[in-house]
């Protein structure tokens, strides 16, 4: 039997990820800092979900927890990484807050994965970004920012197994507008998509091993626009 971690499983991309995953067969592990969502979840599952509570801006304890829960089950195939979070219009304490959790907490258990699946020899990693990574933004400044380290983190990620000829597949989740508590309070949003539709393209991704997985597929087209829009109008959006 397949087994995965999804962190930050509570809600959103991450909860159907983890109810589909589970429908397809998986052992899987939930994560995220409320336990009561995990607990909730769980219940809903059919088959073996482990559940482990866990705040990803506190880093060394994460990285035990994370270890704690490969171990009770016996080991992992795939590890999801899609806690985050975003606060338009941050301050700096807001974006403090976003670095601690999308940045650094990011990292730090992305690197754990990492040498995780090179001690036993293969595995799959997903890190879930955004289209928000490919360029600035005047609302969302760090969140932006995050997300481009996300991206890059994962790719120095690929490289390094390549380069080490490792049997590791390190997936970049590229969401646009998905239905998220995260996106419920937006107003200036278009070809939203459901949260079930996003995990189906995010598993379809890792499953068949990219390196980029967009969600939905359409937003290929905003990214190619995006990536060469002068800062002029870019900065109007």
């Amino acid at each position: 039997m397949k087994k995965a971690i999804i962190i930050g499983a509570s809600t959103g991309i991450g909860r159907e990820t983890a109810i589909q995953l589970a429908q397809q067969g998986y052992e899987i592990g939930i994560c995220a800092r409320r336990k009561e969502l995990l607990e909730q979840l769980q219940s809903e599952i059919q088959g073996t979900c482990h559940i482990m509570s866990m705040d990803i801006s506190e880093t060394e304890e994460a990285r035990e927890k994370l270890a704690s829960l490969i171990n009770s089950m016996g080991g992992v195939d795939m590890i999801i990484l899609n806690a985050g979070i975003g606060i338009p219009n941050a301050d700096w304490k807001g974006e403090e807050k976003i670095i601690n959790i999308n940045v650094t907490g990011f990292a730090s258990l992305a690197n754990f994965s990492f040498e995780y699946f090179r001690t036993i020899g293969k595995g799959c990693i997903a890190g879930v970004s955004s289209i928000a990574g490919l360029r600035g933004g005047s609302i969302s400044t760090a969140y932006c920012a995050s997300k481009a380290f996300v991206s890059n983190y994962m790719e120095g990620l690929r490289c390094k197994a390549a380069k080490e000829n490792l049997d590791i597949t390190v997936t970049d989740i590229i969401p646009g507008f998905v239905d998220t508590p995260m996106t419920e309070k937006q107003t200036r949003t278009f070809w939203s998509a459901s949260a079930k539709k996003a995990a189906g393209q995010l598993i379809s991704a890792v499953v068949s091993g990219k390196s980029k997985g967009y969600v939905t597929k359409r937003w290929v087209l905003v990214a190619t626009i995006m990536k060469v829009m002068p800062l002029w109008l870019l900065s109007k959006i």
